[in-house]
């Protein structure tokens, strides 16, 4: 008994660091990835990378540190990984420098497109947040006073300016502005106590006032009603905005209804982000406004804003007159059915649409239905389609099943945190075959699949060329049914998400006589699935 519990113990102890998992890796190449593309002290001495280079760098330099990483530890194989992580780590962040110094790889013909970038933006973003004060402003704002200077685009976030710094930038900023194309002033008040935050907002909208930008961004400024009212002169002489951010700011019904009013155009407008606000239905009908009188947008998004059902009935509604979008995010709101309906006539009419996020809606199984025949008539080119926690059972998984064989540009589809279980999936799965060659990540975690179900998903998209992540997490699979799958990802085991939160006896919750009938379904599916063969293109 005293040797079984020590072995226990001993069992439980023992946890591996190394090495990481798939989701791991890919993370840190996505944050290296973003690392590498943001402006910074470096990028403005050494050159700033295109994304396409600092992927493709980010992904050798993973590799590399996992490689010396994974040679640390077999040096110590007793170990729980921990030391092979820090050196995972630091030959990440040492690589990473190195390409950073390294700077782009630049062709002689783009020689003097590279030059005129950076001789064209002015970013103190870079480095730690922090206040700013006047003697710091006067010496980090001095490029701004070389005679003759390019500047049209400044990026003044990440610094919180309090009224002495806002007063050394006010004539420099004044001096350049009607050179100005693109401000970026978000999150640059932080931490200052609301009346002083006014007094700088309302200094930096009149010394501004009258440029003509294309892009501005205010967000994470907690901005409210007063906060945008102080961006009032600035915001009234915008004719030809392309972009407006407006992220994390507090846009209140009152303070959606502020901007609504103040901004005299928007027929040029391409891209408009709310994205967590406090927004409510109010507030969305206020933006629908907006939305109505911009024909031109391509890039909405007004996720996590708290909309109900007649909040997103407006912004449905108003959506029909953008038929040039191309990406949406509606995300993680209460919109529910009645506007999930609503919804579906708008993306009818949205040929060129290519991303579309529809997760946490509260759809149900109606909205959804509605939406995915929608989605299969219009965007023959669609890569995104979210659609997860929705509530969506093997009834919406039908109509959903038809539009996603249709999509054979299809990249990532996240279906998570539904009700699909076994037929939802075998639905979703059968649909996904000769014609998705395209697709590389799909996330059915969470939604009470059991064997039957992870298997078929399991076996489609082991035979898509190029596909990267199948996550089927949280699920309800057998040991069994976990061993047959890992034994069909043997050889490209990277393409198999984690597995360690599925319970493989799991309940779905429901009383015992719908147990029962369920277990007798699962029977006879499991038979008839010994058949079933799976179509796939060569």
């Amino acid at each position: 008994m005293e040797s079984g519990t020590q072995a226990f113990q001993q069992r439980s102890l023992s946890v591996k660091l190394w090495p990481p998992s798939h989701g791991t890796r890919l993370m840190l190449v996505e944050r290296m990835t973003k690392n590498l593309t943001t402006p910074s002290i470096f990028s403005r001495k050494y050159g700033l990378l295109s994304n396409e280079e600092a992927e493709e760098d980010a992904k050798k330099i993973e590799e590399l540190a996992f490689a010396a990483a994974d040679q640390h530890y077999k040096k110590e194989p007793d170990g729980d990984g921990s030391s092979a992580v820090q050196v995972y780590a630091k030959e990440s962040s040492r690589l990473m420098l190195e390409a950073i110094k390294r700077g782009p790889t630049v062709k002689d013909e783009e020689i003097a497109d590279k030059t005129s970038i950076h001789e064209t933006v002015f970013d103190i973003s870079g480095g730690r947040r922090a206040f700013i004060d006047a003697e710091e402003a006067e010496e980090i704002l001095k490029p701004l006073r070389e005679p003759g200077n390019s500047y049209t685009k400044i990026c003044f976030s990440n610094r919180s300016f309090g009224l002495d710094a806002a007063n050394v930038a006010a004539p420099l900023l004044s001096s350049v502005k009607q050179q100005l194309t693109e401000v970026d002033l978000s999150d640059y008040i932080a931490g200052r106590p609301e009346s002083e935050a006014l007094e700088v907002m309302n200094l930096f909208s009149s010394v501004l006032e009258g440029c003509q930008l294309r892009y501005l961004n205010l967000s994470n400024n907690a901005l409210g009603e007063k906060g945008v009212r102080a961006f009032g002169a600035l915001l009234k002489s915008q004719n030809n905005l392309e972009e407006l951010y407006l992220i994390n700011d507090g846009i209140s019904e009152e303070a959606a209804q502020a901007v609504s009013e103040l901004i005299p155009s928007t027929k040029k407008l391409k891209v408009l982000h709310f994205h967590n606000n406090m927004t409510g239905d109010e507030g969305a009908i206020a933006i629908s406004d907006i939305v109505k009188r911009s024909p031109a947008l391509e890039d909405f998004r007004c996720s996590s804003t708290r909309v109900g059902t007649d909040g997103g009935v407006a912004l449905a509604e108003a959506l029909k007159t953008c038929t040039r979008l191309k990406k949406l995010d509606l995300r993680d709101n209460m919109f529910g059915v009645g506007a999930g309906v609503a919804l579906s006539k708008a993306l009818s009419l949205f040929a060129g649409l290519t991303e579309v996020y529809l997760s946490y809606l509260n759809l149900e199984d109606d909205g959804a239905e509605a939406l995915a025949n929608a989605l299969k008539e219009s965007a023959p080119s669609l890569e995104v389609l979210d659609m997860a926690g929705n509530d969506i059972t093997a009834k919406g998984a039908a109509s959903l099943a038809a539009c996603i064989a249709s999509k054979q540009f299809l990249s990532k589809l996240n279906l998570a945190e539904n009700e699909l279980k076994d037929e939802g999936a075998i639905l979703i799965g059968k649909s996904l075959g000769e014609g998705h060659g395209q697709l590389n990540e799909i996330d059915m975690s969470t939604n009470a699949i059991r064997r039957a179900g992870a298997r078929l998903l399991a076996q489609v998209v082991v035979k898509i060329p190029g596909f990267k992540l199948l996550n089927i997490n949280g699920n309800f699979i057998s040991d069994e049914g976990i061993d047959e799958i890992k034994e069909l990802f043997k050889s490209s085991p990277d393409m198999l998400g984690s597995l360690e939160d599925n319970d493989p006896e799991g309940e779905d919750y429901e009383d015992e006589d719908e147990d029962e009938e369920n277990a007798e379904e699962g029977n006879e599916l499991e038979s008839k699935l010994k058949d079933l063969k799976i179509e796939q293109g060569e």
